[in-house]
């Protein structure tokens, strides 16, 4: 088996080094990677605008192209949410919250560094994965059925609840806001329109991109509105900082592998996407931290893991995508749709009946991914140069792009508005202290946990005991019980302990 997959393999990489196709690669890469350090751009909307130009090519070059742009725009989202604060693709929005610290303190480079080294080597492992392990994976992935999928999910819910710096009670508020944000729109079930208040672009729920800019890339413009010193005052990020110490390395390997891990874990099962991932990856690091507290205040691991997460998650995402015709996320759906107006069906059939695409795409990966190291490490300057722009210039020309990206995905206006709104509603949760990231995750989850949780008890016949029946449900939900058990008694032990007594002498004359 192993002898014949490398065989499959050395075919791949003889399509993909062909000039055409390594070509429209390299084309991806740069693209992709461009689009994903504009603020306001991302992979969903540079693959939405170019879709149209996959009709007159070839599968081949089509879907390598496609497929550069989606995981180039990770490694340039990465950049845009370690320098700029900026989330380009929702995945990036953990990044922030410890990347951006880390450049405030003169340590951009070691976080870009990081960011770079864990998704080559994230990437390489789910390529790896993909190549040897895909069968196992597609049965591991039918063997999670709508208990098991609603278990945990429930569990990353649990988890964002307590991720974030500063109260619990809090963190869990914030979940809350994301799930009744995520029931905005039309009932699957009914075609009942719930909280759309009347307006028919709510139809289809509230916008995800939209969301993540307005949060993270508006409401950062509105806190620093007045400030008039340089984003990157402070911060030197030169060529050499981006090679990190021994030191970190060791203290990112951990991290990377776990995050690593997880990443394939999630890649294995259709309908997740990489944001679930990125935020699980980053609750297991801040619940296995010593000293969690350093989270949110530039932890490394706080950047290696999730980043590990995304990029593993992303390469094995293909698998479910290719060989089930399940899509993890949109972008993974607008891959899905080139495939289909290519007119190649999604399935098992796949990998025997379209070799050259299935191996090529796999071989393309680690071309991309070495061409995406090739490409940053120069152009590091450029990104530097971006952090020394006054504010004055840099967020204008933010929100412009923001508001160009957002349109551009469904030429709606509304959803600007969309951006704004949340933009302002963010600025108003962090100044009274409460943490915004666990807000895109209950939204993540949300449709997911009530469709799988709806679906489990219409096949149990509202049994409730379903989830606990089944193995796999029954952990997770045990480990969602633990986390919140650990929670009360840490209130608890917080309210019980003495308070330090008040000085209630009388003041000197």
């Amino acid at each position: 088996m192993i002898g014949h997959s490398l065989a499959d393999l050395s075919h791949g990489f003889a399509v993909a080094l062909l000039p055409a196709n390594l070509l429209w690669c390299f084309i991806g890469v740069l693209v992709g990677n461009l689009i994903g350090v504009l603020p306001g751009m991302g992979a969903l909307s540079a693959i939405s605008m170019l879709l149209p130009l996959t009709y007159t090519m070839a599968p081949v070059p089509a879907v390598l192209m496609l497929a550069g742009i989606f995981y180039g725009s990770q490694y340039g989202g990465a950049i845009g949410a370690i320098l700029l604060n900026l989330p380009c693709h929702p995945p990036h929005a953990v990044t922030c919250i410890d990347g951006y610290p880390m450049t405030l303190q003169g340590r951009g480079g070691t976080a870009l560094g990081i960011t770079m080294l864990a998704s080559f080597f994230a990437a390489s492992f789910g390529i790896i994965v993909m190549i040897f392990a895909s069968p196992l994976l597609v049965r591991i992935a039918f063997a999670f059925g709508p208990a098991e999928i609603f278990s945990i999910m429930l569990l990353g819910l649990v988890a964002g609840g307590t991720m974030s710096r500063g109260s619990p009670v809090k963190g869990v508020a914030m979940t809350v806001v994301g799930l009744v944000l995520g029931t905005v729109g039309t009932d699957v079930n009914t075609g009942t329109e719930r909280f759309t208040f009347g307006l028919l672009p709510l139809a289809d729920g509230v916008a995800l991109v939209a969301l993540a800019l307005g949060l993270f890339g508006v409401a950062d413009f509105l806190r620093n509105i007045n400030r008039i010193r340089f984003v990157g005052s402070g911060a030197k990020v030169r060529l050499r900082d981006m090679r990190p110490s021994g030191a970190e390395l060791r203290q990112a390997f951990l991290p990377m592998l776990r995050g690593t891990l997880v990443g394939t874990l999630f890649g294995a099962m259709p309908g997740t996407g990489p944001t679930i991932t990125t935020f699980l990856a980053y609750a297991l690091e801040r619940k296995l931290a010593r000293h969690p507290e350093r989270f949110g205040q530039g932890a490394l691991e706080g950047v290696a893991s999730p980043e590990a997460a995304s990029h593993a998650k992303i390469q094995v995402d293909f698998i479910p995508t290719m060989t089930l015709g399940i899509p993890g996320d949109a972008t993974m759906a607008l891959i899905l749709g080139a495939l289909l107006i290519q007119g190649i069906e999604p399935g098992p059939t796949l990998i025997t009946q379209h070799a050259d695409l299935f191996w090529g795409l796999i071989a393309s990966f680690w071309i991309g991914n070495v061409l995406l190291i090739l490409l940053n490490v120069p152009l590091i300057g450029l990104w530097v140069w971006l952090l020394r722009v006054p504010y004055r210039f840099l967020y204008p020309a933010a929100l412009l792009f923001i508001a160009v990206g957002v349109y551009s995905v469904n030429n709606s206006l509304f959803e600007v508005g969309e951006v704004l709104v949340f933009g302002v509603a963010g600025a108003i949760f962090a100044a009274l202290d409460f943490p915004i990231a666990p807000i895109l995750l209950g939204f993540v989850l949300g449709p997911m946990v009530e469709a799988n949780f709806r679906r489990a008890l219409l096949l149990s016949h509202g049994d409730l005991m379903v989830f606990l029946r089944h193995p796999i449900s029954a952990v997770f939900v045990g480990i969602a019980a633990a986390l919140i058990a650990i929670q009360l008694g840490l209130a608890l032990r917080r309210a019980g302990a003495p308070r330090p007594a008040r000085n209630t002498a009388p003041a000197a004359d």
